[in-house]
């Protein structure tokens, strides 16, 4: 082995010519491993390092609809310092009546426990939101100074209670743990809070309780936080609180972070499982490149094996510097993100060097270039000297021995292996790694399909076209290799385009008189006919529904914790924080029942529940079985009576769950209105009415559907610029990859050329013959890349995401075409400079 390595050191003297693109695709690939797993390592940290800033505290414990007993506070405050907040929904109006949807944070006397709230001018929040002169004072976010057109000193009514704006909240330190809200934030003080006639029985306030545990005035540590929320738990079971603490900020994110790292993670080794065919096409030049060394070494005793051991060495040291430059790549994205992001990112991030992402992008990288490596390479073995000396006119078709074929078999188990322990979703990355296989074998099919197609056409009375035609299933052909580098890349990214426009079009589209304009929340008991007929009188065209309404935790299923049910992960979100609620006499709206039947109007026995089909599916529950929810500090128990089917799509006035009449009997509840306009949006008529109900019923938040519909849209195209900006490593992949083969194919082509203008062929019939072969082929890839896009993403709409599948073909034949025209675009960039070469020089050779 000593002896092969300093052989292969010298070989490598000469440069590293031929292998450009086997270094790009390896650096890629792992540069984006590493480089994702890097980012989302920084993001955990950051969150697990400042989740006592995060959270206000070292313990959260949130509440709805109600604030803590005198028992819970004294057990809480017992166990160190306690602050609290409340949030909620409202709506802000200039004194002109100018409404605009607010997320209110009402603060206490001492918050922020951990952190610093700024604001602009620098003033503490307690003495911004104090009372002075009889009016309290707010700070609001700078977009509602924006929106409302505000500056410090100018008046703001919320609900009904006049407010001086008296700062511009630029940040605060809980902010993430509190969640993405539709509206900006404004701070006030509880005191005001309670003054503005907002806080009414039933009313969807959520009341944070934060508590600072500290132990000889250091925090304490994880076995201490864990004793106190013990104690609180045992002291309280049935308080129907959500309880966080400091090593657990937001577990939706930390969720989402883990899911879209996954995906990442996948898109980074789509793009080495690509670049692979860019591997194995550079280390099949190489050996024919090397082919009069190998004759040579043959020639005085050099055995296969040997040949084979010096080869692959020659591969793993270029591969080694590829995996290098990638490892450095992706180690070095965070501290680029934070130099030039890092005032962007809404989350603690501070940058730092993973070793064990850096290993794990070195593992991925060394096997996929043995995987794609080994063959090419055992090829050389078993062909005779003379065969050697042969290969440029007769190309030897054997497989490898096998014992290469075992290596090759054993890296690539290997490589699956290693995709699959390190998932965090074992499950997917199975289902992606097979389709990954099977995506490589289809591909591998329909290029032989067209090779064999091509051999069998009738001859063409055009010499282009027999040129074409010959092109595709000559030795040496270029077609498994523009098939294999772009098919995988062109389904992905069809994929991911119809996957966009379904979830779009979920999020758009709606049905004139069916999908509410207005979603109407804390309607009281008290005023719920008074505001009806208000709407009427303004709106008596319009489709008007009302519905009581509070919230709840699932605290029991089946006699279960939540926490020990085996969610299906479609559904797990039921179980994560409370849910909205209600009772109706009659089944909904825009559902159908499935299974069981609806309760009598006037029934009066145990209370029984109806549920959504699918989340009952997923949660593992059936007809007959109980499902306990707490809702205002009470347990309440009921039976599933009957399973429903609910069309989400209209986004009408719908519940997870429907609860029998008597089951709430008595308990204070809100009601939830809807507002549908017939016809096509009326914007002038929407502000006029979002004005009126602003000015005649202050205490009643109205959420306008196409703004809320507008804020996720937002939040969609930034994620999808993200998943677009990653995938696109596979595209650049794929491109790298058909360059490769263009440039390996470059001899045969000057060959080719020299002949044939020879014989008379003229640069233009050369170059019209390069059209349509590589148009061909370009067609094949892209009917290929847009049926496994659309299959793909069907599955993924209709099986992951339980969303209606909506076609769209013309998106994804725009995808097929532009695939075509860079085929041929880039093909004959390659190859124009071969169609101008003068024979002389090249016949003078032979």
């Amino acid at each position: 082995m000593s002896l092969v390595f300093h052989l292969a050191l010298r070989e490598l003297r000469g440069g590293l010519a031929g292998f450009g693109i086997f270094l790009a695709c390896i650096s890629l690939g792992v540069a984006a491993i590493v480089g994702v797993g890097s980012v989302a390592h920084g993001l955990a940290d950051g969150l697990s390092r400042e989740g006592r800033t995060i959270l206000g505290g070292d313990a959260s414990f949130a509440l709805i609809h109600r604030e803590l007993s005198d028992a819970e506070r004294a057990v809480l405050g017992g166990g160190g310092d306690l602050s609290s907040v409340a949030t909620l929904r409202a709506m802000a109006r200039r004194p002109d009546g100018t409404p605009a949807l607010v997320e209110i944070k009402a603060v206490d006397g001492v918050y922020p426990l951990q952190g610093q709230t700024v604001l602009r001018p620098a003033l503490a929040i307690q003495e911004v939101v104090a009372p002075l002169g009889g009016v309290f004072g707010l700070a609001a976010d700078p977009l509602l100074m924006l929106r409302l057109n505000l500056t410090v000193g100018d008046r703001l009514l919320i609900g009904q209670l006049p407010m001086e704006v008296r700062a511009i909240l630029d940040s605060e330190p809980d902010k993430l743990a509190g969640g993405i809200g539709f509206g900006p934030r404004v701070m006030i003080s509880q005191e005001a809070l309670r003054a503005s006639g907002l806080v009414q029985p039933g009313s969807l306030v959520r009341w944070i309780y934060r508590v600072a545990l500290t132990r000889g005035g250091a925090p304490v540590d994880e076995a201490g936080l864990k004793t106190f929320t013990d104690k609180v738990a045992r002291s309280f079971p049935d308080a129907g609180w959500e309880v966080r603490t400091r090593s657990n900020v937001s577990p939706q994110f930390s969720k989402n972070l883990e899911r879209f790292t996954q995906f990442l993670t996948l898109v980074g080794l789509t793009a080495l499982m690509v670049g692979g065919v860019g591997v194995a096409n550079a280390v099949r030049v190489f050996v024919e490149r090397k082919r009069g060394v190998i004759a040579t070494l043959k020639s005085v005793g050099a055995t296969g094996g040997v040949v084979f051991a010096l080869m692959l060495m020659q591969v793993l040291l270029v591969a080694a510097l590829g995996i290098g430059l990638g490892m450095a790549i992706g180690a070095a994205l965070p501290f680029i993100l934070a130099a030039l992001f890092g005032a962007l990112i809404p989350f603690p991030f501070t940058p730092a060097l993973y070793p064990g992402e850096m290993a794990l992008g070195l593992v991925y990288g060394a096997l996929t270039a043995l995987v794609f490596a080994l063959g090419p390479l055992g090829h050389a073995h078993d062909v005779p000297v003379s065969g050697l000396f042969r290969e440029g006119v007769e190309r030897d078709r054997r497989w490898p021995r096998k014992r290469y074929i075992a290596m090759i078999s054993a890296a690539g188990a290997a490589l699956i292996s290693v995709a699959a322990i390190f998932a965090t979703d074992q499950r997917l990355a199975l289902i992606y790694i097979a389709t990954c296989i099977a995506g490589f074998v289809l591909l591998r099919l329909v290029a032989l399909g067209v090779m064999a197609g091509a051999k069998r056409l009738p001859r063409a009375r055009s010499a282009e076209w027999r040129l074409a035609i010959a092109n595709l299933h000559r030795p040496g052909a270029l077609t498994s290799s523009v098939v294999l580098s772009l098919g995988l890349g062109l389904a992905l990214l069809v994929a991911l385009i119809v996957i966009d426009i379904n979830i779009r079009d979920q999020l758009t589209r709606t049905l004139p008189g069916t999908t509410p304009s207005f979603f109407f929340i804390d309607i009281q008991n008290s005023q719920v006919k008074d505001f009806s007929a208000f709407l009427a009188a303004r709106a008596g065209d319009a489709k008007i529904d009302d519905v009581p309404m509070m919230r709840g935790r699932i605290t029991r299923l089946r006699g279960l914790a939540p926490e020990d049910i085996k969610a299906k992960e479609h559904v797990a979100w039921v179980l994560e924080g409370d849910r909205g609620l209600t009772y109706a006499e009659r089944l909904p709206e825009g559902a159908a029942l499935t299974r069981g039947a609806w309760w009598p109007a006037d029934y009066s026995g145990p209370p029984l529940v109806s549920m959504d089909g699918e989340v009952a599916e997923g949660l593992g529950l059936a007809l007959g079985d109980e499902i306990a929810v707490n809702v205002l500090g009470r347990t309440i128990t009921a039976k599933i009576a009957n399973l429903r089917k609910i069309n989400w799509r209209s986004l009408g006035i719908n519940f997870v769950m429907v609860f029998s009449p008597n089951t709430f009997a008595g308990a204070p509840a809100t009601h939830l209105a809807t507002l549908a306009f017939p016809g096509a949006p009326d914007n002038a008529r929407e502000a006029a009415l979002l004005k009126d109900v602003a000015g005649a019923f202050p205490a009643v938040t109205s959420v306008r559907v196409k703004d809320a519909l507008d804020a996720v849209n937002t939040a969609v195209e930034q994620l999808a610029v993200a998943v677009r900006g990653a995938s696109g490593i596979a595209l650049i992949a794929s491109v790298l990859v058909l360059a490769g083969a263009l440039a390996a194919g470059q001899g045969a082509r000057l060959y080719d050329a020299v002949v044939l203008k020879t014989l008379g062929a003229t640069r233009l019939q050369l170059l019209k013959a390069l059209v349509i072969e590589y148009a061909i082929l370009g067609a094949v890839t892209a009917l290929f890349g847009v049926l496994a896009g659309v299959l793909a993403a069907w599955f993924v709409v209709t099986r992951l995401m339980s969303l209606e599948f909506v076609q769209a073909w013309p998106a994804a034949g725009g995808v097929a075409g532009a695939a075509v025209v860079f085929t041929v675009a880039l093909g004959l960039i390659g190859t124009w400079r071969v169609l101008g070469q003068k024979p002389a020089a090249y016949l003078r050779a032979l």
